[in-house]
């Protein structure tokens, strides 16, 4: 069923919380948007430009800027602050900070009585929804990062450039950590329904090109080069956190990668990390968990230890008194 009179709320209006308010705004995916910043009149400006593009639409969305009492009744509290990026930083350096920012708003959130779902874009992305989940109190059905999910979406992109095939015929997902020892499950890749591994064995020489290891450094770099280029991400990462938002309010029961809780899936517990879930009105609905090969599953793990570590690393900067 979806939610009715749908209200959400963005805290973080740099490039990827303004990418994201405005694909919002144009595909008129919720009732109201409270755009939420440290600093106020940022947030008052893009509010008001984006209001201002609602005359040359039939969307009659209500947006405005607004503080952290204004998440009390939002279905959706969307993180989108980001620690500083410097060049050769991965997205595990910029954890301090983003440990410090987050333990700052999180408690200014809960307090305001939100009870609704968080999706977490915030870099290093498993880590601080794990921190998140742990600072806010919510069950972790309602506590969801982004993950995996751009990662997925440059993984069909390429494969499907080189194919010469439309995106979506190739189902394909990265899994693990958001950086970059994420892995691929590269015996569950299929394109038009036939696995990826018996296409290459098919067509030597028409793929002939695509190394599989090369493949997967490709996709876990590609970000650092286009921040480098533009100094940011955005366009990719907001279309990817929109996905999700409409699979809530829609009560989608869409299945897309995303950083999740593993309760037990693949000898994992108590982390969060990048697998596909089916995402609906309640948040994570369920896993969808693969029958990875030896290889695979011990390059999962692998990366969810790395996770792990980070999470020991972030949770000994944190007080008691912070927990909730």
């Amino acid at each position: 069923m979806t939610i009715s009179q749908s209200k959400l709320a963005i805290i973080g209006m740099g490039h990827v919380g303004c990418a994201l308010a405005h694909h919002l705004t144009i595909s008129n995916t919720c009732d109201e948007l409270i755009l939420i910043n440290r600093r106020i009149e940022k947030a008052w400006s893009e509010a008001e430009d984006l209001k201002h593009s609602l005359g040359f639409s039939e969307n009659r969305m209500r947006i405005r800027s607004g503080d952290y009492s204004d998440c009390s009744d939002a279905d959706i509290v969307v993180l989108s602050v980001a620690a500083p990026y410097k060049d050769g930083y991965t997205r595990l350096d910029m954890l301090e900070q983003a440990t410090s920012i987050v333990s700052d708003i999180v408690p200014k959130v809960m307090a305001s009585g939100f009870c609704g779902i968080f999706i977490v874009i915030t870099n290093p992305v498993d880590a601080i929804t794990y921190l998140v989940h742990k600072l806010s109190g919510l069950s972790a059905n309602k506590v969801i990062g982004t993950g995996t999910s751009l990662d997925s979406a440059r993984l069909r992109y390429f494969l499907a450039d080189t194919m010469e095939v439309d995106p979506r015929s190739v189902e394909a997902m990265c899994m693990g950590e958001h950086g970059d020892s994420q892995m691929i499950p590269w015996s569950q890749v299929t394109v038009g329904a036939k696995h990826f591994v018996q296409i290459l064995h098919d067509n030597p020489e028409r793929l002939s090109g695509i190394e599989i290891e090369k493949v997967q450094k490709e996709i876990s770099q590609i970000a650092y080069r286009v921040v480098k280029a533009k100094g940011a991400t955005d366009y990719g990462i907001a279309s990817v956190a929109a996905k999700m938002i409409r699979a809530i309010i829609r009560d989608g029961n869409i299945v897309m990668p995303a950083s999740v809780m593993l309760k037990g899936e693949y000898g994992e517990t108590d982390v969060y990390a990048g697998v596909p879930a089916v995402i609906t009105r309640n948040g994570i609905k369920e896993l969808v968990t693969y029958h990875l090969q030896d290889n695979e599953l011990a390059a999962f793990k692998a990366s969810v230890s790395i996770l792990r570590n980070v999470n020991k690393t972030m949770m000994n900067a944190i007080t008691t008194e912070q927990l909730v």
